[in-house]
């Protein structure tokens, strides 16, 4: 068998996976147990590993899925939680990442900010921000690992008038650690899934000792939320019975089976759907008519279960905050931001003494890299998703997308394990290059939204995504079931195009 890097002109490393994160990390150990004798490195931009999870620092962050599913399915969770907090969540994958040799493979503050790869030599050089200053990288293939949203730039909701407020204003994304809001009113601007966590870890006795007086959760449009036990006694039982490793994929399978049938169940009948969701949060907050009514207000969408994600509110801790009177929902469209709180259409005034704007991430892809061949520059909102993994256009190049209707890892796994698949192909073959065949191969070929999703941030992001088409392998469809199938089956020698060194152009040429 020919070696990866005897396949093209001499690179530093054989593959270099961008981002030490939850993908990065798991990538990096699906290639070194598939091919350990290929040359990695993991490129991190900033200046710990961990992406998400040492990112956000804000009161209550935690995982919005189990951590059956959301861990690696080769690194069982230990902790007693199901639904992991931040803090958690980051030991777990330093540990992971110090258990499995991953660490040493980390640069940190290495971010790469060009990527270019030539058709003649078979390699890509990228450009690295480093400490240092610049530098350059070469590799054979490239795997990105950076999510889907950038951590410089959140998405900037442009509430009028926030300068004219006497208080403080904080995004989630950036929560100093020195912010005091003990005793102070808090209004949290927007009713996704991190303002859903932050109401109730803003409104009871945090770490710090620190609780708002008042925590308001100002949305223009309601969100589903659901309970979810912050405990799986599956799991508990497993673990009793069986070691770790059998029982941590004991559960993760049980949860996978679980969450695909619900997700099913809700989007072949979202009015029953609805109705199941609004029964439950009005007992949750007492079960009387007037609990019916707020819940009408506040907690009834105006689209089905599933058109957006459904935030999930481990052991109800949302309902409680409300139940309680500590926290409370108004819904109404901001007029602008007023030196005491924030001004609604109506004429009413939300009072507020720190004002977080919870208004959402800004989508970036390929961690804002913009990709070329041959100096040639590559749109990727004009190409097509291939199995999930690699884009038309870009040879030797693999992202990481997740889910949206479960845990990121289940995806982000199973791409990992299909790009060393993808590189044994290609040395059992002796090719220098695989991309993807084109749309054009495919006549008839539908295209289709990446994500599936008629969320804001994904609405803002169209036209930088690239598409999925209608059938195999241009699907990605929200069912990891289906896809783990699809993805064993896959032909790569009928759909991804090689080529071997010797018939390599002499000169550079687009593909």
């Amino acid at each position: 068998m020919t070696g990866l890097a005897d396949l093209g002109a001499p690179v530093d490393v054989d593959v270099v996976v961008v981002g030490a994160g939850l993908s990065g990390i798991g990538a990096a150990h699906r290639l070194r147990t598939a091919l350990p004798h290929l040359r990695l490195e993991v490129l991190e931009a900033r200046d710990d590993l961990g992406g998400t999870w040492s990112l956000f620092r804000y009161p209550g962050v935690r995982s919005d899925s189990d951590m059956f599913t959301l861990a690696y399915p080769f690194a069982p969770w230990r902790e007693q939680e199901a639904i992991g907090s931040g803090a958690q969540i980051l030991d777990y994958l330093r540990q992971t990442a110090a258990e499995h040799g991953i660490t040493e493979r980390v640069r940190l503050r290495h971010k790469v900010v060009g990527a270019s790869f030539d058709t003649a030599a078979a390699r890509w050089t990228l450009t690295v921000q480093t400490p240092e200053g610049r530098q350059e990288r070469t590799c054979r293939f490239l795997h990105v690992c950076t999510g889907y949203y950038s951590y410089d730039d959140p998405h900037d909701a442009q509430v009028p008038g926030l300068a004219d407020f006497s208080g403080d204003v904080v995004h989630p994304q950036f929560w100093p650690a020195d912010l005091s809001y003990d005793g102070r009113r808090v209004v949290v601007v927007g009713s996704g899934a991190t303002a859903i966590t932050l109401v109730p870890a803003l409104a009871q006795p945090g770490e710090d000792g620190q609780v708002a007086a008042q925590v308001t959760m100002l949305q223009r449009t309601p969100t589903w939320v659901g309970s979810i036990p912050s405990r799986d006694r599956f799991a508990d039982r497993a673990r009793w019975l069986l070691p770790a490793g059998p029982a941590h994929r004991l559960a993760r399978t049980k949860n996978v089976l679980t969450g695909s049938a619900l997700w099913a169940a809700m989007r072949a009948a979202p009015r029953l759907a609805g109705r199941v969701l609004t029964d439950r949060a009005a007992r949750a907050l007492g079960g009387d008519d007037a609990a019916r009514d707020y819940v009408d207000a506040h907690l009834t969408p105006p689209y089905d279960p599933w058109d957006q994600r459904l935030c999930a509110a481990p052991d109800g801790d949302f309902f409680a905050a409300l139940r309680s009177g500590r926290a409370r929902i108004v819904t109404g469209t901001i007029e602008r931001v007023v030196p005491e709180g924030v001004r609604l259409r109506t004429g009413e005034v939300v009072p507020a003494d720190v004002l977080v704007t919870a208004t959402g991430l800004r989508v970036q892809v390929a961690g804002g890299i913009e990709p070329q061949v041959d100096g040639i520059p590559v749109p990727l909102g004009e190409q097509l998703v291939w199995a999930g993994a690699m884009i038309t256009g870009l040879p030797n190049f693999a992202f990481t997308v997740g889910y949206v209707n479960a845990s990121w890892t289940l995806r982000s796994d199973l791409t990992a394990r299909l790009v060393a698949r993808v590189l044994s192909w290609m040395e059992d073959r002796g090719y220098a290059v695989a991309v993807p065949m084109e749309e054009r191969e495919e006549p008839g070929m539908d295209r289709r939204p990446l994500m599936g999703l008629d969320a804001g941030y994904l609405r803002r992001a169209e036209g930088s995504l690239p598409d999925q088409g209608d059938r195999d392998p241009w699907r990605m469809r929200q069912s990891y079931l289906t896809d783990a199938l699809a993805v064993r089956r896959l032909d790569l020698d009928r759909t991804l195009r090689g080529r071997r060194r010797s018939s390599l152009p002499e000169r550079k040429l687009p593909w």
